[in-house]
């Protein structure tokens, strides 16, 4: 497979995850939607790597190391944002007793960090 097919493959996931976060948001069922949303940036840091070193991405996901990986140019508050949404993806599948995360996940919580990480979904691909 060619690098730029790898590209358009994790680009074309990561806009499913994108509207599978926005569906999720619609129903109400915000703890997934915030894990959508990890795996829309998840996939569009990964794009980004094969983009930077014409290698398939690494089946980890960690933000941070991809973000690393991408030779991505972050400052200090986006970097902070990357470990607060990688915290999503383990809050929501792997959720405590008292089920904490899925009760701060209210509608507006939600909303807000779903457009954040929109938002800075838009910023990466711009870079892609």
């Amino acid at each position: 497979m060619q690098i730029e097919e790898v590209i358009k493959y994790w680009l074309t996931s990561a806009e499913d995850d994108q509207r599978v976060a926005e569906h999720l948001f619609e129903k109400g069922d915000y703890a997934y939607t915030l894990f959508f949303g990890h795996l829309y940036l998840e996939k569009l840091l990964k794009a980004m790597v094969v983009k930077v070193t014409n290698t398939q991405a690494p089946a980890i996901h960690n933000l941070r190391v991809l973000s690393e990986m991408a030779k991505l140019p972050v400052s200090d508050e986006q970097l902070e944002f990357l470990i607060k949404v990688q915290d999503y993806n383990l809050r929501a599948r792997y959720p405590d007793f008292k089920f904490d995360f899925k009760k701060r996940c209210t509608k507006e919580f939600t909303k807000k960090e779903l457009e954040r990480i929109i938002e800075f979904g838009k910023w990466l691909k711009e870079k892609i």
